[in-house]
């Protein structure tokens, strides 16, 4: 079985993406050629208040919204820091080129957009208990870094297939 080379695009915008930008861009960039997955990072939006006076009242904060990818429903989980897109190398500079014109086209401010290693690329020991021991069924491998290790992966990963 021939190993994909894939590379990172981070994006990192200049202010917290709202569930609606955060929608559009996804599904442009999910359009380009070469995308393999990619990672939503960002301040967590709790469902419930955890510690303090408050805990255990809702949180109603107006970010946590579904939103639809590729056609399919998503709930956002996060106030929506930057994104991080794993694409084949090969495709990179066309991507790179055709991602900086979505976001000019989208945003009013500005953004920063790196390219390298963002996400895991070797498994961990918890990575090897999901798969080994089956502590979830029918982890699949290629999640590898995008999964927090602390979390069962249905709750954090959504699968947007074609």
């Amino acid at each position: 079985m021939e190993q994909i080379k894939a590379i990172d695009v981070r994006i990192f915008p200049h202010r917290r993406l709202k569930p609606e930008t955060t929608e559009r861009i996804l599904n442009e960039l999910l359009e380009l050629e070469g995308v393999l997955r990619f990672l939503v990072n960002g301040e967590s939006l709790p469902k419930i208040v955890g510690y303090g006076p408050a805990k255990g009242t809702s949180v109603n904060h107006p970010d946590r919204k579904i939103i639809t990818v590729k056609g399919k429903k998503v709930e956002l989980l996060v106030s929506v820091g930057d994104i991080v897109v794993t694409i084949r190398q090969e495709n990179l500079e066309e991507f790179v080129a055709k991602t900086k014109m979505i976001l000019e086209e989208t945003l009013n401010f500005g953004f920063d957009i790196g390219v390298g290693v963002f996400t895991r690329t070797k498994t961990t020991v918890s990575d090897n208990l999901k798969i080994v021991y089956g502590i979830e069924d029918e982890f699949d491998p290629s999640l590898i870094g995008l999964v927090d290790p602390k979390t069962n992966s249905k709750e954090t990963v959504k699968l947007i297939g074609d």
